[in-house]
């Protein structure tokens, strides 16, 4: 493995990163070889197409093909202009030095983009769930990656509401994979619940990610980045697992704020990244440990107008609600992709439901571009953006106010360790 790392703020410079890059590249013969290469979409910062021009720039010119697949999930597709811009391109160097190089999105909903690779037996799934399921799991990927010798993974590692730490084989499941995993994976996700997954290392879902892997018969590499916005702290490079795993470590300890009390209000600032609910959610999954019990939690995003560009019906139909809302009624769920309730009820948060009524542990509050109807709609509640002063929310600490800016990546937790509990409500 080679690894450039730095614990100080200083962080780690660009140079020291490519340093590290043409080691692994002296290391290893991509001579003649096919390569592809998975990157993450636009919701996720770092300097991910910094890191790959130094790839290209150590084997593009070596290798048979050195091309770009974008591991959306469930995400839209980008425009070629896009993925220019997420690989730091201008125009003029995908014309000229990159113009061999093809970019592809996952067609996550065509049935002919996918390979089956094999199934997770009912009994490991019991075991990894701790006895919460107990169903087998179909494992099918992009095929695309079988017309290659060797597949790298370059992606961010960051706190996760899913998975524990994002990064690593999760830019295959779900980054390329198909339905029924991914809907699987957050749905195991969410039974568990964020506050209960988010920030730690090795989880059941993360277990479940490691075994899907298994069934992938094709070389992978691994480049993982941990930087906060364009500060670089590390990069990984090697084995995809070993890899990830200290990347995992040290986004620890530099995506991880702690604060001494919870706090009545939260006011989080999402980042133009986030351009629809379904990703500007994660700045409730970052925040909620934090929000004291019955306080209030505001996503302040003027520029988003949507629920969600790929899942926005059917989450006008269902709501946002609390996971025991959903537990105790699946059979009206039948039919709905149980990612999609993961996702509502991660936006909603932890809560119960008892007698008919469901009680969410604090308030959820859409300071966004989406029409109050529509926030009624979905069972979230409406702030007018421009009525909210981010400046009178500034400086009140002391009165159990925070603001936290461009939130969605760093995890906030209590100094004393203590996460929001269902079974405490």
């Amino acid at each position: 493995m080679v690894i450039a790392r730095q614990d100080s703020d200083q962080g780690v410079s660009l140079d020291q990163a490519a340093e590290a890059v043409r080691e692994h590249f002296a290391r290893n013969d991509y001579a003649g070889k096919r390569l592809i290469v998975l990157v993450p979409d636009n919701t996720r910062s770092g300097p991910i197409g910094e890191v790959f021009r130094m790839i290209f720039e150590a084997v593009g010119q070596k290798a048979a093909a050195l091309d770009v697949l974008v591991a959306l999930g469930t995400h839209q597709p980008l425009s070629e202009e896009q993925i220019c811009r997420r690989l730091c391109l201008t125009p003029e160097e995908r014309r000229s030095d990159y113009a061999k190089v093809n970019f592809f999105n996952h067609d996550w909903d065509r049935p002919d983009t996918f390979r089956q690779i094999g199934r997770i037996p009912a009994e490991t799934i019991r075991g990894i769930s701790g006895g919460l399921f107990d169903e087998e799991v179909p494992v099918a990927v992009n095929r695309i990656i079988y017309d290659y010798d060797e597949c790298f993974i370059l992606g961010p590692v960051f706190p996760h509401e899913v998975v524990g730490f994002s990064g690593g084989h999760k830019y295959i499941f779900p980054g390329i994979a198909a339905d029924e995993i991914i809907h699987f994976f957050h749905w195991l996700g969410a039974v568990i619940t964020n506050p209960k997954v988010n920030g730690n290392l090795w989880t059941p879902t993360r277990a479940l990610v490691e075994q899907a892997a298994g069934y992938i018969d094709l070389p992978r590499t691994l480049f993982a980045v941990v930087a906060v916005r364009d500060r670089l702290h590390g990069i990984y490079i090697g084995a995809v697992t070993a890899a990830w795993e200290q990347a995992a470590a040290m986004s620890g300890r530099v995506h991880i704020r702690r604060v001494d009390r919870p706090y009545q209000t939260v006011l989080g600032i999402a980042p133009a990244m986030y351009d629809d609910l379904w990703v500007g959610g994660k700045v409730m999954y970052k925040l909620e440990p934090i929000v004291a019990d019955g306080g209030t939690l505001i996503i302040y995003a003027p520029h988003i107008t949507e629920v969600s560009y790929t899942h926005g019906a059917v989450l006008d139909r269902i709501g946002y609600h609390t996971r025991d809302y959903f537990l105790q009624r699946m059979e009206r769920f039948e039919g709905i992709g149980r990612g999609i309730l993961a996702h509502s009820t991660h936006v909603k948060g932890i809560g119960t439901y008892r007698d008919g009524v469901e009680t969410p542990r604090i308030r959820v509050v859409l300071a966004t571009g989406i029409p109050p109807q529509r926030c009624q709609k979905i069972n979230l509640d409406y702030r007018d953006p421009a009525e909210v002063s981010i400046e009178r929310f500034e400086g009140r600490r002391d009165e159990g106010i925070l603001v936290v800016h461009h939130a969605g990546e760093q995890l906030y937790r209590l100094a004393d360790g203590t996460v929001p509990d269902i079974d405490a409500l």
